[in-house]
């Protein structure tokens, strides 16, 4: 029997107004009473997302960041990685081939000098905004995350560029379609659930995990039993093909599975797509 439960958020428990589901939140709540660990494993900020559980009256042990932070129920941190500062400061100050915003991740916030309020819309139900500032002023240690926001295919060439120019200085991430995410070396959902599974004295294979983007495939790809969305990526069901595929994030999938495997554990699932 598995004793933690891994989620993303965005793709997999968030809907398209950013919260959670109402049968999503019952069946969390169910999990919890059977003595199941709750985890949120996502790229969103701990602040972000201390907002949103707020808001949905749920907790959990939270890996934010894409793996670059993990913290208890009561906000401890457990674990931080940053990027060194001397990548922070090639990639700053690189003139790069691109049109896309530059946007840094802190402990104490997002901070872009791109002034985009549709940015924020995504933030609504915790309130996370960006702090504008000039990057060039913000120190270059610290700093968990940058991300780069743009079209699909332009950060896909821009991808190209940086593993040319960083060879394997750091991971390169799509969190998003439009979002292109530079990270600490080693960093990902997948190594941050084994650090906290070890503090928790479980494995992965103790472990359940959801998820929707390439962020998510180490995490699916390594716990105990790994759980598709409908509504994933293609790239990441054609590079995970053995792995469950459940319903989609619209249609509260995670939910449906959920109720499911708490009744009939046992028995074969079939996904109402």
């Amino acid at each position: 029997m598995y004793r933690l439960a891994a989620f993303d958020m965005d793709g997999t428990l968030l809907m398209r107004d950013h919260k959670i589901g109402g049968a999503t939140l019952n069946a969390l709540h169910q999990l919890v009473e059977s003595g199941m660990i709750l985890t949120f494993a996502t790229g969103r900020h701990y602040i972000d997302m201390k907002g949103i559980l707020a808001h949905s009256g749920i907790n959990g042990y939270l890996i934010t960041g894409n793996g670059t932070r993990v913290a208890d129920l009561d906000g401890t941190p457990l674990y931080g990685m940053d990027l060194p500062a001397e990548l922070v400061e090639f990639v700053l100050r690189t003139p790069w081939q691109t049109n896309a915003s530059i946007h840094l991740f802190r402990d104490d916030g997002w901070f872009t000098d791109c002034n985009d309020a549709a940015l924020l819309t995504a933030h609504k139900t915790s309130g996370f905004q960006f702090q504008l500032t000039a990057l060039d002023t913000l120190p270059l240690t610290g700093n968990h995350k940058i991300c780069f926001i743009a079209s699909h295919q332009e950060l896909t060439e821009l991808k190209t560029q940086l593993e040319q120019q960083m060879g394997g200085k750091a991971d390169f991430c799509f969190s998003a379609v439009d979002c292109l995410e530079v990270l600490p070396r080693g960093c990902n959902k997948g190594a941050a659930l084994e650090r906290l599974s070890h503090h928790l004295d479980l494995t992965l294979t103790d472990c359940m995990a959801f998820g929707d983007a390439m962020n998510d495939k180490e995490m699916l790809s390594r716990v105990g039993r790994g759980l598709v969305m409908g509504n994933a990526l293609p790239q990441l069901k054609q590079e995970l093909p053995h792995l469950q595929v459940i319903g989609r994030c619209e249609q509260q999938g995670v939910a449906h599975y959920l109720q499911h495997w708490l009744s009939s554990p046992y028995l074969t699932y079939s996904p109402e797509f």
